[in-house]
């Protein structure tokens, strides 16, 4: 703000603070020498709540206290008194302002309306409340102390007067200036004609409104004696329920105004009251009272309109975003279904009900052949096989392909379903999420890709195995014959290719059987399958015992898993473990298990041989990754990709790290289903 502008401003606010302080000199009340209103304090509160900043607040405190002390030595108050009553209306005026800003930090910026909500409002009472408490005790105070005057009737009518005069006059003074501040009249006019007709647009009942208002006043206060005050309580309602914070300010101010004009001369039913100290509390109680009503009943009225505003455009939103996500699930291929723990469809697609044929209906029945469920074997569907009760019970299912054969489809469908839990809402209404997706095509095509790898695989051991046998002979001729060594050599590399060549059809026709084989898993006791595996291996012919491999079997648990490919996966794991030795370190495994919190069995294989390159622990299950493809060692690469087909074709992990046992070993673990024999015997036990 400029210099200029900063001298216009309290100009401006001194006149109208000396206006204030004669309004409330002419309603002094001669028997008690009390005044009925003191307006001179909301005009104090409002001129420092209105400052500009910290710097012009000392400017504007400093010109309060100067036009205080002026008006008072011009009514003939002796020096020392008005000096005290000037302290006094500082002090007040600076204690509203901090008052308000620490219990409303966040207070509306001047726009019109002084109040945000009743929050605001609440704090702008406590605010007028600390400082007219703080007025009084200083004012009365300092008079008694200079003139040995002093009643406690006399201060608490300081106290109340000057409450009720920050609220009206404060307030009224708060919405006009922030509608003009930093305005134009031109400007200005169009924020406050918003205000004032805040929920009521016709100018017509506005008009009567303010009419009638004094109509009435002038009719009630008008008479003598007559109790009728209350009734008019109704203007008030009336203005709050239809007009903005400002309409509602100025009308409170105008009341309180025909209100004290008619009681000081006399008139009204506030005026029969004989004791002066009775009678200025009960008029100052009426007009704060009127204004108080007013002001809550139109901000809770301006809040429930903001709640129903926003109420309406969140579900308008929620609608919009609704209809999209319809929009979107129906022009999905997959299926999408939403089920609770009554097997109830909350939600449900399109594509579901073509995937499931006629037996999709607002309810999801736990029978497998009610929609013709099997598995990809032909093997019937359990009801605890079900994906959406898997997922219900808090099964995570991924990729469970599932034959459906339904009357209503034109032919048997393969689906693969991921059915996952929805961790949201009442713990007593599980609700899952079933997405189905047609592998119909993908599946048939797998089929045949499989079934002609593997036919091709198998034909061409048969003319591997011409190679390698006329190689051998041709060899065993050429060693006999004269110069026949020259060959020798070349044939030797044949035969070398032809071994390569047998070990990667093996390792094709193992990958095809791991990744596409039907299962049968039963329970497998595996301590006795590994022991089987490893008698094997340490069966080697008498030779250096120090290349002899050395097994330490720890605890196994059985399992719950295909025994062809369990034998295939372990053997796999421990080729590997006794094949990438160290030179001259004989190799030692070590195999152990253990229950997991999650029902499953985790198998370490634990080797001291050379390790796991750094950055390769992920990489080496991938297809033909070598982890040692220079250091010598033979291999296709698809070893361990076998392995974790196996693992996850059963629902489990398999991972790699360094041993921890040895700075140079690796660990390969994986964990299977426990044995449901164990399992019952757990339960049984815990019974």
């Amino acid at each position: 703000m400029t210099p200029s502008a900063m001298v216009l401003r309290v100009a401006g606010f001194a006149c109208l603070y000396l206006a204030a302080q004669w309004a409330g000199r002419a309603t002094l009340m001669d028997t008690a020498q009390l005044n009925l209103i003191w307006p001179a304090a909301g005009v104090a509160a409002l001129w420092a709540a209105t400052s500009p900043g910290a710097r012009w607040l000392r400017v504007d405190l400093a010109a309060l206290a100067a036009t205080s002390a002026a008006a008072n030595l011009a009514t003939g108050a002796p020096v020392p008194v008005a000096v005290a009553l000037a302290a006094a209306a500082v002090i007040q005026a600076l204690v509203f302002v901090r008052s308000w800003d620490r219990l409303s930090p966040n207070r509306p910026a001047a726009t019109g309306e002084p109040f945000a909500g009743l929050a605001d409002l609440r704090s702008f009472v406590l605010a007028a409340a600390a400082a007219a408490a703080c007025g009084a005790a200083l004012g009365t105070g300092a008079v008694w102390l200079l003139t040995g005057s002093w009643s406690w009737p006399g201060a608490a009518v300081w106290l109340i007067r000057n409450v009720v005069s920050i609220v009206v006059v404060g307030s009224a003074g708060l919405s006009l200036y922030g509608a003009f501040r930093g305005r134009s009249a031109r400007e200005a006019w169009p924020v406050v004609r918003d205000a004032l007709g805040a929920g009521m647009r016709p100018l017509a009942e506005r008009t009567a409104l303010v009419v009638g208002s004094v109509a009435a006043y002038c009719a009630v206060f008008g008479t003598q004696g007559v109790p009728l005050a209350f009734s008019l309580m109704v203007f008030t309602v009336w203005a709050a329920m239809r007009c903005g914070i400002m309409f509602v300010t100025l009308h409170s101010l105008l009341v309180s105004t025909l209100v004290i004009v008619f009681t000081t001369r006399g008139r009204g039913p506030l005026a029969v009251l004989d004791t002066p100290v009775l009678h200025a509390l009960t008029v100052q109680t009426f007009v704060g009272l009127v204004a108080l009503v007013g002001l809550a009943l139109s901000l809770a009225r301006a809040e429930r309109e903001t709640l129903t505003r926003n109420a309406t455009a969140a579900r308008q939103e929620a609608c919009e975003q609704a209809r999209l996500l319809t929009t979107i699930l129906d022009s999905m291929t997959e299926g999408v279904v939403v089920i609770d723990s009554r097997d109830q469809v909350v939600m449900g697609n399109s594509a579901a009900h073509r995937l499931l044929g006629a037996g999709h209906g607002p309810t999801i029945a736990r029978d497998p052949g009610h929609y013709g469920l099997f598995h990809p074997d032909g093997r019937p569907l359990a009801v605890e096989e079900l994906p959406h009760v898997r997922a219900l019970a808090g099964e995570h299912v991924q990729e469970m392909d599932v034959l459906v054969r339904d009357p209503a489809l034109p032919e048997a469908l393969t689906v693969s379903v991921n059915a996952t839990p929805i961790p949201d809402g009442d713990p007593r209404d599980h609700r899952a999420v079933v997405v189905l997706r047609d592998v119909t095509a993908e599946r048939r095509h797998r089929d045949e890709l499989a079934a002609f790898a593997g036919v091709v695989a198998h034909d061409l051991l048969n003319p591997l195995t011409t190679i390698d046998g006329w190689a051998e002979q041709v060899s065993d001729v050429a060693t006999r014959h004269p110069g026949g060594h020259d060959i020798t050599g070349g044939l030797a590399r044949i035969r070398r290719a032809a071994l390569r060549m047998r070990h990667l059809i093996n390792d094709l026709l193992a990958y095809t059987t791991a990744r596409d084989a039907s299962l049968a898993p039963r329970d497998v006791r595996l301590h006795d399958l590994i022991t089987e595996i490893v008698t094997a291996r340490a069966d080697t012919p008498d030779g250096d015992a120090l290349s002899r491999p050395r097994f330490t079997l720890g605890d196994l648990q059985d399992v719950h898993a295909d025994p062809v490919l369990l034998r295939q996966l372990v053997d796999n794991l421990i080729s590997n473990a006794l094949k990438y030795t160290r030179p001259g370190v004989a190799p030692h495994i070590t195999v152990r298990s253990a229950h997991t919190a999650e029902g499953l069995v985790r198998v370490e294989i634990c080797d001291n041989g050379i390790g796991i390159p750094p950055g390769q622990h992920e990489a080496i299950f991938g297809n033909f990754h070598r982890a040692h493809r220079t250091a010598g060692y033979t291999g296709t690469g698809l070893g361990l990709t076998i392995c974790k087909r196996i693992v996850e074709r059963h629902g489990g992990t398999i991972t790699a790290r360094d041993n921890p046992d040895d700075t140079h070993g690796a660990c390969f673990v994986f964990t299977l289903p426990a044995a449901s024999r164990v399992q019952g015997r757990a339960v049984a036990m815990s019974v």
